[in-house]
């Protein structure tokens, strides 16, 4: 087992059972139009694997360059997935409400 880890193979299933993941989600949504849509969740995905490929390439000794790579491929997914997420909530009108002039999240 510590071979399956230091080999850095445990990430490489992670990878491709989260890749078969999204291919199925993926083609259910095309097929049925039901559950999530791919703009949803294929880049908060992206931002996952980004991080799961960090940790492979820490865990087989690569140089430090390639795991801050991966790191800012997460980080370029994350920031893209909040900018969706809020324009979004922009656009639906779901913004915090205020109550009574209070700052959100605090009690008079």
């Amino acid at each position: 087992m510590s071979t399956l880890f230091a080999s850095g193979h445990i990430i490489d299933a992670i990878l491709v059972l989260t890749v078969l993941e999204a291919v199925a989600l993926v083609a259910l949504h095309r097929a049925t139009g039901r559950g999530v849509a791919p703009g949803d969740f294929l880049v908060n995905l992206a931002s996952g694997c980004c991080l799961l490929l960090a940790l492979r390439l820490a865990l087989t000794g690569e140089p430090w360059v390639w795991i801050a790579a991966a790191l800012l491929g997460s980080l370029l997914a994350h920031v893209g997935d909040l900018a969706r997420r809020w324009q979004s909530a922009g656009r639906l009108g779901r913004w915090p409400k205020t109550r009574r002039g209070c700052a959100p999240g605090r009690i008079r």
